[in-house]
């Protein structure tokens, strides 16, 4: 049986109503029956298609209750910047050696940042970090002088969004055992998010359907009205 199977046996409402943002955290939050703390997830359907460079979007968020999790970062910059990255709390630090180690396999981290005078060796982890979604990128704040702040921020709370080929967003944005109020703001600060990072070329409907669901647990819609500005 699948998980998506598994899910969907677990719940036996109605799978295509949609609820006020603090029923549906309330549902999924009851249906987070695992024995680990579960991740709380989003899935937000967007109007777009990625296909079109006008269409695409992809920015950064700070999520004001955070994430729940400890993020692992990598910092690729040199001397008093190393310095400065180390003293935010970045786990791992380096230049060409880092860069050496990534090319050959490591990947013991979960954010890239990068001074902009390193991109020229960045540059050669392409194939290595895109397919990830892990190579740094000045749209959203990973390629930076002020690495301090961005290890910080990375640590914080702060998470990238980017559409996948069927334009849809997922997200991590916390979880089982933070409270309601929690979960509701860091909804609202995605959803805000995307809505600023709206492209000039998406028409129609933007934002089509909002699915929020614990790790294990099923998935339920939110009523996008409840959420928006």
């Amino acid at each position: 049986m699948t998980r998506q199977t598994k899910r969907t046996k677990a719940w036996t409402g109605d799978r295509l109503a949609a609820h006020p943002v603090g029923d549906a955290i309330r549902l999924v939050k009851e249906n987070a029956k695992a024995k680990f703390d579960e991740s709380i997830e989003i899935a937000v359907n967007l109007g777009v298609d990625p296909r079109h460079a006008d269409q695409q979007v992809r920015g950064v968020v700070n999520l004001p209750s955070g994430t729940g999790r400890d993020v692992r970062v990598a910092v690729i910059a040199r001397d008093a910047k190393a310095d400065e990255a180390k003293a935010a709390g970045a786990e791992i630090v380096g230049a060409e050696e880092l860069v050496e180690r990534i090319q050959g396999g490591f990947m013991e981290f979960d954010r890239v940042i990068a001074t902009p005078d390193m991109m020229a060796l960045v540059g050669r982890l392409g194939k290595v970090l895109g397919p990830r979604g892990l190579m740094p990128n000045p749209r959203v704040g990973t390629v930076t002088p002020n690495v301090g702040q961005a290890v910080k921020d990375a640590k914080g709370g702060a998470i990238e969004f980017r559409t996948e080929k069927t334009g849809i967003i997922h997200a991590g944005i916390g979880k089982a055992s933070f409270t309601d109020e929690q979960i509701a703001a860091n909804v609202r600060a995605l959803v805000d998010a995307l809505n600023r990072a709206k492209p000039s070329g998406a028409k129609g409907t933007y934002i089509k359907k909002i699915s929020l669901s614990s790790t294990m647990g099923p998935g339920f819609r939110i009523d996008t009205g409840s959420v928006s500005a």
